[in-house]
């Protein structure tokens, strides 16, 4: 019977290393053996730092400068984390941010794990497609040698230093990336760009200071909004609710009034505000200079008081036409330039204009007659010209018309009175023949109707006509300048609501 040969167990972990052979005492002694261990010890080994940095999950380390350089690692990310949620606070929603960059930890073998909304992240010290800004010109003035000289009047160079310099513009000026799109602007061109935005800086300056100190279409400026807020906190007017009209002069406003002086103030009254622009007075002095009433009160060095005498010179107008029963605003206080009058309209909402309301033919008719009669009593009773009447400045309220806006109303004397109730005359006939009043007189007969002069109209000759008013006009003149100019006394009596003199301007 054969003998079985027994076999070793394999192992589950591979196959067995053999055993070294085993040595004797006298080859370890060996000289030959340990020169041979000694340069297998020098020989050196190149291996991939990144294995040592990151040793694999299977293998242990017990290196203490490898986990030293992986606790180190561990470290610098946290701590780049922490700066990132720094910068983030500190930055918020500006639109201008600042960077921690620089105090960043940038490792060679650090992994790039970030993702697409990190590439702020980024270590872009060495962008290749960062612009690159303008170099310096050394003092000597020029660069390079030989052909590849390059002097201070380059015009690649004068360019992007132009480009960088537009930096420099008013934060307001919208540059735009110059250098990011490699721009070189011309000595010209950065010129001409640099005086538009001083230009455009002072023009803005000029105009800021005047919003400041101006009535605007809708807004006031300073001085009249405080005028405003003493009259509520005085108790004259209850509150003031808004902007309801403007004109080319003034800006009116609605309010609730309260009391002055212990006597009632209408519920719903209005505050006149002349504009303070001056623009439009400039042109208009001539209804003031040239009346007998304000000439000796007239400046013209002082345009701001002029605007005060225009406010001032409507009021006694009112009054006048109040006392001769004409339909009218009452007026309740004047201070420096704002005018306060009772409301024509109800609740609110004001009474509409003559030319804006749609009247029946009757209506319309006895509209024309009231026109007339309002006319005839403004220049024979009041001794008044509106010198601006026509349908804008006509209301219709409860059914009857009222008159507005007679800041530049006249008297007959005036040097153009007769000439501005002529214009007048044709406005509002005009109007009513155009609504289709068969009883609407002509331009002629309605100014004959309402002065009483009675000059002989030919076959339409206005010129004709223009012409005896104009002798009229100087032979009134004449007469005045003879007798004496008449001047307007600061006190009057046409019974005017108090006056309170301002010194201050």
């Amino acid at each position: 019977m054969d003998q079985s040969v027994v076999e070793a167990p394999k192992s589950p972990w591979g196959p067995v290393a053999p055993e070294p052979p085993s040595c004797s005492l006298t080859d370890v002694m060996s000289e030959q053996l340990a020169k041979q261990l000694e340069d297998e010890n020098k020989t050196p080994t190149f291996t991939d730092p990144s294995a040592d940095l990151f040793p694999s999950d299977s293998s242990e380390t017990t290196s203490d400068l490898m986990l030293a350089k992986m606790l180190q690692m561990q470290f610098d990310k946290e701590f780049d984390d922490q700066l990132r949620r720094e910068e983030k606070k500190f930055n918020g929603d500006s639109k201008v941010s600042i960077s921690f960059e620089n105090y960043r930890m940038v490792h060679p073998y650090e992994d790039s794990d970030s993702s697409e909304d990190e590439v702020d992240w980024q270590d872009t010290r060495h962008d290749p497609y960062r612009a690159e800004k303008p170099q310096t010109t050394p003092r000597k003035g020029f660069t390079g040698k030989g052909k590849n000289i390059t002097t201070k009047h380059d015009a690649v160079n004068c360019g992007r230093k132009n480009t960088a310099r537009m930096d420099k513009f008013a934060p307001e000026v919208l540059v735009g990336d110059g250098l990011g799109m490699d721009l070189k602007l011309s000595n010209q061109v950065f010129n001409s760009l640099k005086q538009h935005c001083h230009s455009e800086q002072r023009r803005s300056a000029r105009l800021h200071e005047k919003k400041e100190h101006s009535t605007a279409e809708q807004a006031v400026d300073p001085r009249t909004r405080l005028l405003m807020y003493k009259m509520v906190n005085a108790g004259v007017l209850e509150n003031i609710n808004g902007c309801i009209s403007t004109g080319k002069e003034s800006v009116v406003f609605h309010a609730n009034g309260g009391s002055l002086e212990e006597e009632p103030v209408p519920d719903e009254v209005v505050l006149k505000v002349y504009k303070t622009t001056l623009n439009e007075f400039r042109n208009r002095d001539r209804y003031i200079k040239d009346d007998y009433r304000f000439i000796d009160r007239f400046s013209k060095l002082n345009p701001r008081k002029i605007i005060r005498l225009w406010a001032e010179k409507e009021m006694h107008n009112l009054t006048r036409m109040k006392k001769a029963e004409i339909p009218c605003p009452d007026v309740v206080l004047l201070k420096k330039h704002i005018l306060v009058m009772s409301f024509i309209g109800k609740d609110h909402v004001p009474a509409p204009k003559l030319k804006d309301v749609l009247l029946s033919s009757e209506d319309t008719k006895g509209a024309f007659y009231q026109v007339l009669h309002l006319m005839q009593q403004l220049y024979q009773e009041c001794n008044l010209v509106h010198a601006d009447l026509s349908e804008y400045n006509m209301l219709w309220h409860e059914g009857k018309v009222w008159l507005i806006d007679v800041g530049q109303a006249v008297e007959p004397s005036h040097p153009h009175g007769l000439e501005f109730l002529f214009r007048d005359c044709r406005n509002v006939s005009t109007f009513f023949q155009k609504r289709g009043v068969s009883e609407a007189m002509s331009v002629f007969e309605l100014f004959n109707s309402v002065s009483g002069l009675n000059i002989p109209v030919g076959e339409e000759e206005e010129a004709e006509f223009m012409a005896e008013i104009v002798a009229l006009e100087k032979r009134n003149e004449d007469h005045v300048q003879r007798r004496g100019k008449k001047s307007f006394p600061a006190r009057c009596d046409d019974n005017d609501p108090p006056l309170q003199p301002d010194s201050d301007d």
